[in-house]
């Protein structure tokens, strides 16, 4: 579909588009930015780059609403990014910095922010979907119109707990979306490989949940696939699944070779289907930008990155004493 009839259909402005663009590309060079960090040994442990699904994110944040909570797996510095955490924090937390959003103590599977709604990254395959139907299940029981967005990949969608799962949201009317951010290849196993369900989202159908496949690279059909998906939910006729078909450009984890597909692969992908040059192309067609426009953009993004580096080299690591804080709550909060 040409890019202006796209955007036509979509009846987004120019001012939409541009915060698109922004949006992921402040993901992609963030997350290039981690990936040079690692490589100069100031990151330890694993790192997960989101980079190529940046569409999944910012599409799903453009139709959440303000109170909706998401929760994901390891692969979580876009989503944390696109609700809005502070790059300095997240990247500190990276590095090991008492600056970092769990003090320098979680890295990057174990952030979170309550501001934001963000219920962390979750190293255990397929452990943060049941959390995320305990988000809802707190909402429903509150009786506010909130939506939780749980994230997880295709490996996980093999899980038994997210089946289970499933089966309780529904049978309560959770207002929960299932995000299945099907990037092909799991850990390193391809998707045809690993199951011989046509589709992933459509194994909700035992449990009478709706559902679609949404073009996880074009982030206006995630978008609207996301708002679909919260009208449902907040009308009250419980969960739905979003199996977002996109792409991960790097390796499963720094540490991934990759070597169980190929370089021309990767490089067709990039060349034809890349989400934020997707975007490019319909603020320079529709003549919304110019070039000169979006290198600036670039430019301002590419600063923000490199203060949230400097930020992370300069905050001190955690003093020792800081190993014994929040391991146990000493009080419970009374939410309203």
């Amino acid at each position: 579909m040409p890019p202006k009839k796209a955007a036509a259909k979509s009846n987004v402005s120019a001012e939409e588009l541009l915060g698109h663009y922004r949006e992921m590309l402040l993901i992609r060079r963030f997350e290039e930015k981690a990936g040079q960090l690692y490589g100069m040994g100031l990151i330890g442990g694993f790192c997960h780059l989101y980079i190529g699904q940046e569409a999944v994110v910012v599409g799903l944040e453009a139709a959440a609403g303000e109170g909706d909570k998401r929760v994901t797996s390891y692969r979580d510095h876009g989503h944390m990014l696109a609700c809005g955490m502070d790059p300095k924090g997240i990247m500190a937390e990276l590095t090991g910095r008492e600056g970092g959003f769990s003090k320098g103590k979680g890295g990057s599977m174990h952030m979170f922010s309550k501001e934001k709604h963000f219920y962390g990254g979750h190293g255990i395959v397929g452990a943060q979907v049941p959390l995320g139907a305990g988000l809802a299940f707190s909402d429903k029981y509150k009786g506010n119109d909130r939506v939780t967005f749980a994230y997880f990949g295709d490996g996980a969608a093999n899980q038994g707990q997210v089946y289970e799962t499933y089966n309780m949201a529904q049978l309560w009317d959770l207002p929960v979306i299932f995000v299945i951010e099907n990037n092909g290849y799991a850990m390193g196993t391809s998707v045809v490989r690993s199951t011989k369900s046509p589709s992933l989202w459509e194994r909700g159908a035992a449990y009478g949940i709706a559902g679609e496949e949404v073009d996880g690279m074009n982030v206006l059909a995630v978008k609207e696939a996301g708002e679909r998906a919260v009208a449902h939910c907040r009308a009250g006729k419980g969960p739905y699944i979003l199996e977002v078909k996109t792409y991960r450009y790097r390796g499963h984890s720094m540490s991934d070779p990759a070597k169980y597909r190929t370089r021309d692969e990767v490089q067709k992908m990039r060349d034809e289907r890349d989400p934020i040059e997707q975007i490019r192309d319909m603020l320079l067609t529709g003549k919304h930008a110019t070039d000169d426009d979006l290198k600036a953009i670039d430019k301002e993004i590419k600063a923000i990155v490199n203060e949230a580096a400097e930020f992370s080299k300069e905050s001190p690591e955690p003093h020792l004493d800081e190993l014994w804080t929040d391991i146990y709550a000493t009080e419970i909060p009374q939410e309203a």
